[in-house]
């Protein structure tokens, strides 16, 4: 009866919700670094370095905040992550300067760290373990409004203010607003973990099947940001679009797995998660396969739907189903998955390799790769909770 009445408890899941919309905040990274560029002339090896500030502390400091979450709590690390997200946001207005807006995203990046640390776990104390992965796809479907808004906010923002950074000052109003709201939320956390040290926590990854379920996150990832980063060039390679035309591409993408969370959450109070895992996986491979072997715009355009809507839901399935095996260890795989997301830097890095030595169809077989590896996953979470 307790546990109906924290699944029904929308005032204690509607904080945490709005975590995501945070979380969401830090994809805003690909316009800004063009922007950025532009004011101030900067050459493309240091304009990457924006990004680069982002990614890097997903590896840096996801073990180190799982063992502090530990000790202090997944509600108090995710405040803390929501307030060096809000103080990220407001730096650049200190002083517009390279080395300030540099360091704005690297407060983002360890903010943004944080919350992917905690909010995904901490989810898992206001809902029922039956209802988790679809609440998990709820919350990336919310995760993925941010950041799709993202760049609707910049062009209001020139186009009203006549100051893009205006977006900032916008986010860390709403990162107030959500830490606001999170404080005064009462939350009982009631999967205590077990005492962990660096040394234990790594030592997770000695099971085959966690290294396996961490190398499934790290290519989902990569997967997720390859697509986006490579949509552009293979529209334009292949077909012969304009830069602008081609981000045609990216917004179908992006709106599909909108769409697809949005539809996954439903999905998966009726079906079985499992079955669900396996048939997005293998769709994904099948998929990838079209869009790769395409000669036609329409079949291209289709296939990156198609690619987003079958993938879309990989990450929190995979997230939710090892999560509820080991609840009393969430901390520490929180922590390693979220360390995993250094594949997003890393399949885009090979990709591009790839695409240097051959053809932009070849970058995307990296990804096809990917995709087949991760079709195994559901046969490994699929086995018996000793197992893991």
């Amino acid at each position: 009866m307790q546990q109906k009445k924290v699944m029904i408890n929308y005032k204690t899941i509607a904080p945490i919700l709005l975590s995501y919309i945070v979380m969401g905040f830090v994809d805003i990274v690909g316009v800004s670094t063009g922007f950025v560029q532009k004011d101030f002339n900067l050459t493309p090896t240091l304009a990457q370095l924006i990004p680069s500030m982002v990614f890097i502390w997903f590896f840096i400091l996801s073990i180190p905040v799982s063992l502090l979450q530990n000790k202090i709590g997944k509600k108090k690390v995710l405040l803390i992550g929501i307030a060096a997200t809000a103080l990220g946001m407001f730096t650049p207005f200190v002083n517009y300067t390279y080395p300030v807006f540099l360091f704005s995203f690297v407060l983002l990046g360890i903010g943004n760290t944080f919350i992917q640390v905690s909010s995904n776990p901490l989810l898992r104390e206001v809902v029922a373990g039956e209802k988790y992965p679809s609440l998990l796809s709820i919350s990336q479907f919310v995760k993925a409004i941010s950041s799709l808004l993202g760049p609707l906010i910049v062009a209001f923002m020139v186009s009203y203010t006549g100051d893009w950074k205006n977006v900032f000052l916008t986010y860390g109003l709403i990162s107030i607003l959500t830490a606001a709201l999170l404080s005064k939320t009462v939350i009982n956390e009631k999967f205590k973990a077990e005492a962990t040290s660096f040394s234990k926590c790594f030592a997770l990854l000695g099971d085959p099947l966690i290294a396996f379920i961490v190398l499934s996150i790290f290519l989902t990832v990569g997967i997720d940001v390859g697509m986006n980063t490579n949509i552009q060039g293979l529209l334009i390679s292949n077909h012969g679009l304009s830069l602008e035309d081609s981000s045609l591409g990216i917004s179908l993408y992006f709106f599909s797995l909108m769409v697809s969370r949005f539809l996954g959450a439903i999905v998966l109070n009726k079906v079985s998660h499992l079955k669900f895992l396996k048939w997005s996986s293998l769709l994904t491979v099948l998929f990838f396969l079209g869009l790769v072997f395409s000669s036609s715009l329409f079949v291209t355009l289709t296939t990156i739907v198609l690619v987003g809507f079958a993938s879309a839901n990989l990450f929190p399935l995979i997230f939710a189903l090892t999560i509820n095996k080991r609840p009393t260890r969430s901390n520490e795989i929180s922590g390693l998955m979220t360390m995993a997301i250094i594949g997003g830097a890393v399949i885009p890095l090979v990709m591009g390799l790839v695409q240097k030595n051959f053809t932009v169809n070849a970058g995307f077989v990296v990804l096809i790769v990917s995709a087949i590896l991760i079709s195994f996953a559901y046969k490994v979470l699929g086995r018996s909770d000793s197992s893991l």
